[in-house]
């Protein structure tokens, strides 16, 4: 079926790609046959395509890595909630799925594939992607018509991209969000997407890129005494979660106040723990950076409506999806009740007390609410809501081993809980139509990340015994065409030749291998009892 797409005005810029580059072995000596070292070499890429197990972000702390144990004891809050507005019911319990292991045959054709286009390979120029310019940090009144191409061509365009399948839903038709983007949390297809990368403002969904800059930071145990200048430069009507001066909170108390309550004290005393707003802010800009999130720009870690803030809804899928790694921000993000430290009193008798009073997580996706139901599988992330921004929404959820991430920016529809019941109608979408659709783009992964680790490797993530696999940031080729265009002239023919099809064989398979192996699955969630 041809693809679907709305555009208002056309764009030709090509597509950004993320490619993977391998360091290329040599033969033992300028004498040695080139049969053999090709046969050795060739043993060497067969077991680089094997690799499927990928490494966790690279702010992720030491011993924290996703696929690691946790980090401190399962917390003790509650997962079943309720409250005033709210429905009682528990949610439907699911579960993050592993990926499969990729089977021997698709290696073998990849193989093939590679050896036919053998020939192509050794007179093609390495194709070095540039780095996407910095666009204006003032939002637009509509979609611009060259919006950055980071993740796919498509992703640049106006309006909706989609290419629906043989027997696909079409897309809900009343969704009226500026912009929005639905993607499958683990492989990062984008299923469909409507101004992705629309610089807009982002509200409390930018605390995703504080909590996922600052998590690793500090142990949930630490503990510190909130002074004054913690809590100085608050945005005037700014959320709450009620921290008081002098009291003293862990760590883990004020990461349950920025996820249930979004509070902005809490942000700005673990930004004070972190050395000040300003530092925090440059940090969470140069990971924004890393994750290739180049449509954000941060000026307050809060999301707090300022000039110049923006960021899109590709990047905020960016930040949730390189979030979800990390065990804290799994258990957080999808908490629905806690217990969160009050004021300290004394009574008449000199004897010192604390109570804890409830907060509950505003998701109502999460929590239900007078109109609309807990949604099915539901298991984070963040919401927001401004007068700049309107209702933003990041949400992640598992039915039938499919994870999806959808993000909606500023329904243009203002009614109650709007922004959940759209996201609710895109990943209903999602759920039916993820494998009868072709994906329009995908989620890039963080520059420098080693998204193709095999299994039994070593700690470094290097094959036994192998050249070690790295993967480079957009913008980098390859060096394995260099390589073998300098054996050749060393004067050794048979030599120069073999590594110029090793080195030729190399990129192909390395690009191969990208494509099997750029899966970054999404560990298991923790479930709510039913």
């Amino acid at each position: 079926m041809a693809p679907t797409t709305v555009p208002r005005t056309k764009d030709t810029t090509a597509s950004v790609r993320w490619t993977q580059k391998y360091a290329v072995g040599s033969p033992a000596s300028s004498n040695a046959s080139p049969l053999p070292s090709f046969h050795r070499f060739l043993t060497k890429v067969i077991q680089m395509t094997q690799l499927h197990t990928p490494k966790a972000s690279r702010n992720q702390e030491t011993g924290r890595l996703s696929f690691m144990g946790p980090v401190s004891p399962p917390s003790a809050v509650t997962r079943r909630r309720g409250g005033q507005g709210e429905r009682t019911s528990p949610p439907e319990p699911c579960t993050f799925s592993t990926v499969p292991a990729i089977k021997k045959t698709t290696k073998q054709s990849l193989l093939v594939t590679s050896a036919a286009l053998l020939s192509l390979s050794l007179t093609a120029a390495p194709v070095v992607a540039a780095d996407e310019p910095s666009p204006s940090t003032t939002p637009s009144a509509t979609p611009p018509a060259n919006m950055s191409t980071v993740g796919g061509a498509r992703l640049g365009l106006p309006g909706t991209q989609a290419d629906l399948g043989s027997g696909a839903p079409v897309l809900p038709k009343d969704v009226t969000a500026r912009s929005w983007i639905v993607t499958d949390a683990e492989s990062g297809d984008v299923l469909a997407s409507h101004n992705a990368h629309w610089r807009l403002p982002p509200a409390s969904t930018l605390k995703m890129l504080f909590a996922d800059t600052l998590l690793p930071k500090f142990p949930r145990t630490e503990r510190h005494k909130v002074a004054v200048a913690d809590l100085a430069d608050l945005g005037e009507g700014s959320s709450l979660v009620g921290i008081k001066e002098d009291e003293t909170y862990t760590v883990h108390d004020l990461w349950l106040g920025v996820f249930l309550r979004s509070g902005n004290d809490a942000v700005h005393v673990l930004s004070a723990m972190n050395g000040g707003v300003a530092r925090t802010v440059e940090q969470m800009q140069t990971h924004a950076e890393d994750l290739q999130a180049l449509d954000t720009h941060v000026v307050t870690p809060d999301g707090y409506d300022e000039k110049g803030q923006v960021s899109s809804a590709y990047d905020l899928t960016l930040f949730a999806r390189s979030g979800l790694q990390k065990k804290d921000f799994r258990e957080y993000c999808s908490t629905v009740r806690a217990k969160f430290p009050g004021e300290t009193k004394k009574d008449k008798k000199g004897k010192v007390s604390r109570e804890s009073f409830e907060i509950q997580n505003t998701n109502r996706l999460l929590t239900g609410d007078s109109d609309i139901s807990t949604y099915q599988g539901i298991a984070g992330v963040k919401n927001g809501n401004t007068t700049n921004a309107g209702a933003t929404f990041t949400g992640v959820a598992e039915r039938n081993g499919k994870v999806l991430l959808v993000t909606v920016m500023n329904p243009e529809k203002h009614e109650h809980n709007e922004v959940y019941k759209e996201a609710a109608q895109l990943l209903d979408w999602g759920f039916k139509a993820a494998d009868k659709i072709t994906p329009v783009g995908e989620l890039v992964p963080p520059r420098g990340a080693d998204t193709s680790t095999q299994a039994g490797s070593d700690p470094s993530g290097s094959p036994s015994g192998s050249p070690s696999g790295t993967a480079s940031g957009a913008g980098r080729g390859s060096t394995a065409p260099v390589a073998a265009s300098a054996g050749a002239k060393d004067g050794s023919s048979g030599i120069g030749i073999a590594l110029a099809v090793a080195g030729g064989l190399l990129v192909l398979l390395a690009g191969s291998a990208f494509l099997v192996n750029r899966r970054w699955p999404l560990p298991d969630l923790m479930r709510r009892r039913r």
